[in-house]
C-alpha cells in the first residue's frame, strides 16, 4: 500500500496528465507539459514539505526547487511559450512523420501521460528525505551551493541564447547573413550547456535524500536517470533537424562537446 502522501501526489499527477491531454485535444496544441513543466515539480516539492511538517531540509529544497521553477517559467514565457500557438517546433516536426492516429496515441501516451509521470519522479527525492529526521549540515549547505551554481549556469546559458537569437532575428529583418547557431560564450565549450545544467540539477536534488539517510533507491534514482535517457534522445532529435537546416553544423558537433562542457577540439 502506497504512503498516502505519495498516494495524493500520483492522483494529482494522473488529474495533471489527464487535463494536459485534454487540452490538446481540444486546443490541438501539443505543450500543455511544456507549460506546467517548470510548475508542477514545486508544488509536488512544497506539498512534500508541508507534509514533513517543514523540516529544514524540506524546506530548503523546495526554496531551491522554487528558484528553479521561477527562472525556467519566465526564459519560457518570454520566448512566447504560454501565448497561443507557442507550441515546441518539435512536436510539429514529429507529428509531420506520423501518422494523424499514431501521433495521438504518441500524445497520450508520451506527451501527456509519460511526461507527466517523470516530473512526478524527479521530485520524489523530497518524498524520501522527508521521511527520515537526520538534521541538516555541511553536505546539505554543500549541496546548495552546488545547485545554485548549476542553475547560475543555466540562467547564463539561456540568456545567451536569447541574446543571441534576438540579435539574429534583428540582422535576418535587416537583410543581412548573421551566423546560424551560437558558438561562442558557454556554447564554445558545450553545445548544450542548459541542458548539463538542468539534468546535474536533479541529480543534486536526488543528492539531498541520500544526505538525509534516504535508501529508497527507486524514489531517489528513477527521475534523474529517465531524465538523462529523455535529453539523449531529444538531444539527438534537436540536432538532426538543426543539422538538416544547417549543414555546417556538423563543424560545431567535431568541435565542441555535447554536453559536458569542455575545452573544443580543434
Amino acid at each position: 500500500m502506497l504512503d498516502p502522501v505519495l498516494s495524493n501526489a500520483v492522483l494529482g499527477c494522473t488529474a495533471v496528465a489527464a487535463s494536459c491531454w485534454l487540452l490538446s485535444i481540444v486546443t490541438r496544441e501539443y505543450s500543455w507539459v511544456d507549460r506546467i513543466w517548470s510548475i508542477t515539480p514545486v508544488a509536488y516539492v512544497t506539498y512534500f514539505a508541508w507534509a514533513s511538517g517543514w523540516t529544514p531540509r524540506l524546506v530548503l529544497l523546495a526554496a531551491l526547487v522554487l528558484c528553479w521553477g521561477a527562472r525556467l517559467t519566465f526564459n519560457f514565457a518570454r520566448k512566447g511559450g504560454y501565448a497561443p500557438g507557442g507550441e515546441d517546433y518539435r512536436w510539429a516536426a514529429l507529428q509531420k512523420g506520423m501518422s494523424p492516429r499514431a501521433f495521438q496515441l504518441f500524445n497520450l501516451v508520451f506527451i501527456a501521460g509519460f511526461q507527466n509521470a517523470l516530473l512526478l519522479l524527479l521530485s520524489l527525492p523530497a518524498w524520501a528525505a522527508a521521511k527520515q529526521s537526520a538534521p541538516l549540515d555541511w553536505i546539505d549547505g554543500a549541496l546548495a551551493l552546488a545547485f545554485l551554481g548549476l542553475l547560475g549556469l543555466e540562467t547564463l546559458a539561456d540568456q545567451q541564447q536569447w541574446r543571441f537569437q534576438t540579435t539574429k532575428r534583428a540582422a535576418l529583418e535587416r537583410g543581412e547573413n548573421p551566423p546560424p547557431f551560437l558558438t561562442t560564450g558557454l556554447f564554445r565549450y558545450s553545445r548544450h550547456p542548459n541542458f548539463f545544467a538542468e539534468q546535474a540539477l536533479w541529480w543534486v536534488v536526488a543528492a539531498f535524500a541520500l544526505a538525509a539517510g534516504s535508501r529508497e533507491w527507486a524514489a531517489i534514482f528513477t527521475g534523474p536517470i529517465v531524465l538523462v535517457a529523455l535529453f539523449y534522445g531529444s538531444t539527438g532529435f534537436t540536432e538532426a533537424l538543426s543539422l538538416r537546416k544547417y549543414p555546417s553544423y556538423a563543424d560545431y558537433q567535431r568541435t565542441t562537446s555535447k554536453l559536458i562542457p569542455w575545452w573544443p577540439r580543434g
